[in-house]
């Protein structure tokens, strides 16, 4: 018998949601876009988009958003990417903000510089399949880990793609590379996870 289809939302307030939800969904994954709090008590998973995590903050506080979601990075599996991997961090600085803290690290907010420093890099990867292509657009940089913390890239020396159980994070944009495989991580974690 075919296990049934994690039920994965992407938080569609700002960023690239729409990608996130055709990788999923190429995946396997019924995947579908979150604008209200009622929303996510449906769902196995969850993506926090990139996009700007001041505004993010913004329209979460704005909606009624903020608890609700709050609850559920702190018990269902997550994927924040950028801006999702900012609101994720327990610690925000460049400047101070506040945050979800379901992650143990420390974020600075776009430290690789302004828009027209972004860049695509290739590095080596934990993950199978050889190096990986990264996608950074006013990315921040994780300045520090817990020993709970598993690194599974880096950009020089700096953490780019982690996990803490079934929290995983980026600081690069996955969803603008055409290489499926953080995804496809993402989604072999909500499937652990499922009962």
């Amino acid at each position: 018998m075919t296990p049934p289809s994690p039920a994965i939302g992407v938080l569609a307030l700002q960023g690239a949601f729409e990608v996130h939800a055709r990788r999923l969904a190429e995946l396997g994954a019924d995947a579908s876009l979150v604008r209200k709090p009622g929303q996510l008590a449906a769902l196995d998973a969850l993506v926090i988009p990139g996009g700007e995590s001041t505004t993010f903050l913004k329209h979460l506080e704005r909606a009624g958003f903020y608890g609700v979601l709050n609850e559920f990075v702190h018990s269902k599996p997550v994927f924040g990417t950028c801006a999702g991997c900012i609101l994720l961090a327990r610690e925000v600085t460049n400047p101070h903000q506040s945050s979800l803290g379901a992650l143990d690290i420390a974020v600075e907010r776009n430290a690789y510089g302004r828009q027209n420093d972004s860049t695509i890099l290739s590095a080596e990867t934990a993950l199978p399949g050889g190096p990986l292509e990264m996608v950074f657009i006013r990315s921040p940089r994780i300045t520090r880990i817990s020993d709970s913390i598993q690194v599974l890239a880096k950009r020089g020396d700096s953490p780019v793609l982690v996990r803490q159980g079934q929290i995983l994070a980026s600081t690069f944009h996955p969803e603008l590379s055409h290489d499926p495989r953080v995804h496809q991580l993402f989604l072999n974690i909500v499937r652990s996870a499922m009962p």
